[in-house]
């Protein structure tokens, strides 16, 4: 996610995360829900921060990328947390390269989102929020900063 614009161009048209945070910051402070993000190729720092977000994220917003189709770590992550979450992917992982169509995270997931590029995002944020709203455990908090990445208290993510 780090370099996406900078990928396969036909792909992925050019969109970097900087544009999906920006548009997802707005999306957020009009409808009034607090977002962290984080972002790390390095698997064992996205589990960590899994492992700790049960007791402070309502709900997590997640493209795993390629650990999407190889971790296992991740779903047992995800599994152990509880938090509910959807996965998110740029593009249509399942008219891709065989390897891509099987995702260890689409079955535990409350839904999965992909093939939208950076809308996807906006998607799966309004998504998160009618889930809680229905579900009745919608924490409307003010926006706050993150520290390095992490939660300070109780958001979506």
């Amino acid at each position: 996610m780090n370099v996406l614009e900078r990928r396969e161009k036909d792909l992925y048209l050019g969109i970097s995360l900087k544009e999906i945070i920006g548009k997802m910051k707005k999306k957020a402070k009009r409808i009034g829900v607090s977002l962290t993000f984080f972002q790390s190729n390095a698997e064992h720092e996205i589990v960590d921060l899994i492992h700790s977000s049960y007791k402070n994220i309502d709900f997590i917003l997640i493209n795993p990328g390629a650990f999407a189709h190889t971790s296992i770590a991740l779903r047992d992550a995800m599994l152990s947390s509880a938090v509910p979450f959807y996965e998110i992917h740029v593009t249509n992982i399942y008219s891709r390269e065989s390897f891509r169509k099987k995702s260890y995270l689409s079955d535990i997931a409350e839904g999965v989102i992909c093939g939208f590029y950076g809308q996807g995002y906006i998607y799966a944020l309004e998504a998160a929020v009618n889930f809680l709203s229905i579900r009745g455990s919608l924490s409307m908090k003010k926006n706050t900063e993150t520290r390095d990445g992490y939660p300070k208290n109780k958001k979506n993510h």
